[in-house]
């Protein structure tokens, strides 16, 4: 099949990543653009996972006030150089995590960073709720488990499901960013204001 310009372009936008990688996709998977989308998300997080170890001290931060001044927000994102600090995709992405922020409440920005004694006291409550239900002892661990990971998406960042696209978590987002950009990124530490509070 013929891969023409007008399709390596549809590519492009819809990924934002180079002209190349897009037509060597697109001949990869003869010319199918679901299919290529697909490869190019795997070789993207690929790319991420190369980059996740270097070191992210540029960056910026970005201030969001929702609407009618009763929520303010801070987020602190991290990059390799001032260069990508400018540039708008990482503006807009410091901008939607700020939104995210805002929007979900997050209390920790991953499951490490919550404290041992609010894990042990979910866990406490989970168990006793699940052995309240009558449920086997030998199942209770997997459903304290489960529960946990619920509860991760609730209170951590980067658990979260994304407010503009419920099918993608924050982490997600932000590894595409990285694939996309060619740098690492990071969420260095975020605040929520609410007022009154």
């Amino acid at each position: 099949m013929k891969i023409t310009s007008k399709m390596v372009k549809d590519l492009r936008d819809k990924t934002g990543l180079g002209m190349m990688d897009c037509k060597k996709a697109l001949v990869e998977c003869e010319g199918d653009t679901e299919k290529a989308v697909e490869v190019l998300r795997k070789k993207g997080l690929k790319v991420a996972e190369k980059r996740a170890g270097r070191e992210a001290r540029q960056g910026i931060v970005e201030a969001y006030i929702h609407t009618g001044g009763k929520i303010g927000v801070l987020v602190e994102l991290n990059c390799e150089t001032d260069f990508v600090a400018r540039t708008d995709e990482f503006k807009g992405l410091a901008r939607d995590l700020a939104m995210q922020v805002a929007a979900a409440d997050p209390k920790w920005l991953a499951p490490e960073d919550v404290p041992e004694d609010v894990l042990e006291k979910e866990k406490a409550i989970y168990a006793e709720a699940a052995a309240g239900e009558g449920k086997p002892e030998k199942i209770i661990p997997k459903i304290v488990e489960g529960k946990l990971r619920r509860f991760f998406e609730d209170v951590c960042l980067l658990e979260q499901s994304f407010i503009k696209d419920s099918d993608k978590k924050v982490k997600e987002l932000i590894t595409e960013q990285v694939a996309k950009i060619g740098e690492n990124i990071k969420v260095g530490r975020f605040t929520r204001i609410v007022l009154g509070e």
